[in-house]
């Protein structure tokens, strides 16, 4: 496989066929990011993705069942280009049961009801989409330039046309400043796009990151472990969103939730509870991206 620069997927697309078709992040401005600041943002060109794939058959056969269209955003790709890759996909791993990308609600909305249908009926089943905030101000700040209106409406459309989403958020992403207001507006977000699946990481800022220099000159400080627990409990007991997939058991998580909304809520808020008085935390050493 022909990667370009380090190559970043969801953890549930671990045992995925990665198929790079960008190539970077057509955004890139996010300051809590630093995947994608080494790469200057550009298409792969469909002969480079069919070869590929050509290896990758030759490698695997047909035991191929998820692919992953890597970098950061694939739905920037027109619905013409996206439909010749998914055609490839399909005719080189047609067992397949899933093709799936990242996705900014920009991108989502820039395709019609009828082509996101098409990409479906192609094989994109799901979507991951980062909103990371439901707090407009939040969103400013980290320059994710998205409003909570376009996220909320990025999720219908998928829902619309029967495409799975599995939607992020990021703990301790508003600060101390902005920790009720980042919980509260997040759990309204999410009662309002009622996404397929949720998942929690916690903020980490690796190098490259520039949100780096807000902590550096302390204009904003980060979470403790225990205000991360005060933002999650604020979270879940604000949150309703039925039938939602919900994770925080990222490597990044002090905490380790698992459970479906909104049925196991007040099970999660006892692990917490019981966490809080036991300082279960994971260690800060053994937290990872």
């Amino acid at each position: 496989m022909h990667y370009e620069g380090m190559i970043y997927r969801p953890p549930s697309e671990a045992y995925s066929l990665i198929l790079q078709v960008t190539v970077g992040c057509a955004h890139n401005q996010c300051t809590f990011c630093s995947m994608y600041k080494d790469k200057q943002f550009h298409l792969k060109s469909l002969q480079d993705i069919e070869a590929d794939l050509q290896e990758a058959q030759r490698f695997y056969g047909s035991r191929v069942e998820r692919i992953f269209l890597a970098d950061g955003d694939a739905l920037v790709l027109s619905t013409e280009k996206l439909t010749e890759i998914l055609t490839l996909c399909r005719s080189y791993f047609p067992s397949a049961t899933r093709i799936s990308s990242y996705g900014r609600a920009g991108d989502i909305l820039r395709k019609t009801p009828e082509e996101l249908t098409a990409l479906r009926r192609l094989g994109l089943g799901m979507v991951y989409l980062g909103a990371e905030s439901g707090s407009e101000t939040v969103l400013k700040q980290v320059h994710k330039n998205v409003t909570p209106q376009e996220l909320i409406q990025a999720a219908g459309r998928l829902r619309q046309t029967r495409i799975a989403s599995s939607v992020t958020l990021i703990s301790g992403l508003g600060g101390q400043a902005l920790l009720k207001e980042h919980a509260l507006a997040s759990a309204a977000l999410i009662s309002a796009m009622k996404p397929d699946y949720l998942g929690f990481l916690t903020l980490m800022l690796e190098p490259g990151a520039p949100m780096r220099d807000d902590v550096r000159c302390g204009r904003m400080k980060l979470l403790t472990p225990e205000q991360v627990i005060d933002e999650m409990e604020l979270f879940l007991g604000h949150v309703d969103s039925e039938g939602t997939v919900f994770r925080s058991n990222h490597a990044s998580n002090y905490v380790s939730l698992r459970g479906t909304l909104n049925r196991d809520i007040p099970d999660m808020l006892e692990q917490l509870q019981r966490v809080r008085e036991s300082s279960g935390f994971r260690a800060e050493k053994m937290r990872r991206l």
